[in-house]
């Protein structure tokens, strides 16, 4: 996935520059959504971690995300200076992520959708498009 200039978005807290977060911001700065899987199960896991949720075994590999997904939820946002959305999407793999979907104001719930990778001031992130029919 190519990265694109998408501006600034929200700031956040200062994270471990060597934990599993800065693994995930490394592969994003790469041009690579990657995502943790469970060697043992095959389950598939986000936001990144140490241990698989719910077992503690630390036995995560990352992998590369397909990139599809479809629209959980969508919330907007409307002020005098910009209207954005924010949605929960349901990727193909299983973990839920929280994201913005461009070019469009809002989606339907179900409408399937395609990741993609943009630079924003705080770094780079996984936006996501409507998906072509």
């Amino acid at each position: 996935m190519a990265m694109e200039d998408r501006g600034p978005a929200t700031s956040e807290a200062p994270t471990d520059a060597t934990g599993p977060e800065a693994e995930y911001k490394a592969h994003l700065q790469a041009g690579r959504f990657m995502i943790q899987r469970s060697r043992a199960t095959g389950r598939y896991v986000f936001y990144p971690r140490v241990a698989v949720p719910g077992t503690g075994e630390q036995d995560l590999e990352w992998v590369p995300a397909s990139g599809d997904g479809t629209v959980y939820s969508v919330t907007v946002n409307r002020s005098r200076d910009a209207t954005y959305n924010v949605a929960l999407i349901d990727l193909a793999e299983g973990p839920r992520l929280m994201s913005r979907i461009e070019g469009v104001e809002t989606l339907p719930i179900g409408a399937l959708v395609r990741a993609r990778i943009v630079a924003t001031a705080d770094g780079p992130a996984v936006v996501f498009d409507p998906a072509s029919a």
